[in-house]
């Protein structure tokens, strides 16, 4: 039984599908915090379990009888580690055989302060002891593509992201890894680095809105703190706008970048090119 957790998320979603394009309805169950949102997936035969990272009582009930978890990280920034920890205790206490995890691109190394969460949860997983995999995702196209209204209106993108190149993927690209390393075998204690085939600059990302807008779209580089008060000034909460313009100077000196080709390999096809991810958000 192959278990994924967060599977009503945007990214657990695809995950579920991907699964289910390999293996038997019978052999995966959700863990959700709600789960009348995952009605549609019961309907397919997939086994529903209510479990909630902060409610560490639903953790062992939800992970009884798995053989393989894929523990999606919690989206709540500052308390990632201690749910975290809660879901690696339940599955060791459960003798699940594959604890894998949704890291962040370079954890090991990055200065990003986004990354401090994923190191401490890749350090839980190591000593519990547990065989694990680290999926080390790298930007989603999507942080870009679904927030383009502001520079189509204002005819310019803003960050402080320089000249550094960001090897971004889709969450389809990254789902379908996740996928294929839970059902091949031979997957413990592997950590993945997993980026786009082709990294760009914000310059080229702005260059390719424009040319599906069909008007200029121009990159104004920023300094943090500047980056930092037009994102709050556009109703981002303070500490989450320090994130990310924290991560938008982490991509100014490379963290954002990779080129091991894990991602591709993994999924067996070429990565999702900027044209084409730029193109679907102009679809929606």
């Amino acid at each position: 039984m192959i278990l994924v957790t967060a599977a009503t998320g945007k990214l657990g979603r695809l995950v579920v599908e991907e699964l289910l394009k390999k293996v038997p309805a019978s052999q995966v169950a959700v863990a959700v915090r709600n789960p009348a949102k995952a009605g549609d997936f019961a309907a397919r035969g997939v086994q529903v379990r209510q479990a909630d990272y902060s409610r560490p009582e639903t953790l062992g009930p939800a992970l009884a009888g798995v053989e393989k978890v894929l523990l999606i990280s919690s989206n709540e920034v500052g308390q990632r580690a201690a749910q975290h920890q809660a879901v690696i205790a339940a599955a060791k206490k459960a003798g699940v055989r594959l604890l894998a995890y949704t890291s962040i691109l370079h954890a090991d190394s990055t200065r990003m302060a986004l990354a401090g969460e994923h190191k401490a949860t890749e350090e839980a997983i190591r000593a519990s002891g547990l065989p694990f995999v680290f999926l080390r995702n790298g930007w989603y196209f999507e942080n870009y593509t679904e927030n383009l209204g502001p520079a189509l209106a204002h005819g310019a993108l803003v960050g402080s992201a320089g000249e550094g190149r960001v090897a971004a993927a889709t969450r389809a690209d990254y789902a379908a890894a996740a996928a294929a390393v839970l059902t091949t075998p031979g997957q413990e204690n592997k950590v993945y680095e997993l980026a786009g085939d082709v990294p760009f600059t914000m310059a080229e990302l702005a260059a390719e809105v424009s040319r599906k807008a069909g008007k200029p779209i121009a990159y104004n580089n920023l300094p943090a703190q500047q980056y930092q008060g037009v994102l709050t000034g556009a109703g981002v909460p303070g500490p989450f706008a320090e994130i990310l313009a924290d991560s938008d100077v982490g991509a100014s000196r490379g963290e954002l970048n990779d080129s091991s080709g894990d991602l591709r390999r993994l999924i067996g096809r070429p990565t999702t090119s900027l044209a084409d991810a730029v193109a679907v958000a102009f679809k929606r």
